[in-house]
């Protein structure tokens, strides 16, 4: 019996399994379901998830730590990605780093006290050309000047009130 997923989280990667070849190949789109539901990854969830698909949990934690985007630990309502690849800090990462640390009050890997936001490195978005870039929730932000960093936490700001 499994108990530490829900019925939903569970049909959801039930569903996922039905267009598979073998349980583990939804490895990482049991994780992404189960992240979607909670926020993040709890080892008690990842051991279900594991004997689920038939892995084993090492096996499972390998792949999840793998992927950035499966988080580990608890994160805040939206994941502020800040790309760190070579071409962002040419194009001012360090100084775009500093001030949204600034603005936040917190660091990389950190959580706001309010828990808003967690502030994560990344190594690539994929969108070198447009360097640098971040996401916040869903949404990439591309060509980042820092005199727009204020106006982009404003602007979400007031959309979540």
């Amino acid at each position: 019996m499994i108990s530490s997923l829900s019925d939903a989280e569970l049909a959801d990667i039930d569903k996922e399994i039905a267009h598979a070849p073998y349980k583990a190949a939804v490895a990482i789109d049991a994780l992404k379901i189960v992240q979607g539901y909670r926020g993040w990854v709890s080892d008690e969830s990842l051991q279900t998830i594991a004997k689920h698909l038939d892995m084993s949990a090492a096996e499972l934690d390998g792949i999840a730590t793998f992927y950035n985007l499966i988080f580990r630990k608890p994160v805040g309502e939206q994941v502020i990605l800040l790309c760190n690849s070579v071409t962002c800090w040419i194009k001012g990462y360090e100084k775009i780093r500093q001030q949204i640390s600034q603005h936040l009050g917190v660091g990389l890997g950190e959580t706001t006290a309010d828990n808003a936001y967690t502030f994560l490195p990344v190594t690539c978005l994929g969108a070198c050309d447009k360097a640098p870039v971040m996401m916040v929730g869903d949404d990439l932000y591309e060509n980042i000047d820092r005199s727009e960093l204020s106006e982009i936490f404003r602007t979400r700001e007031q959309a979540q009130l």
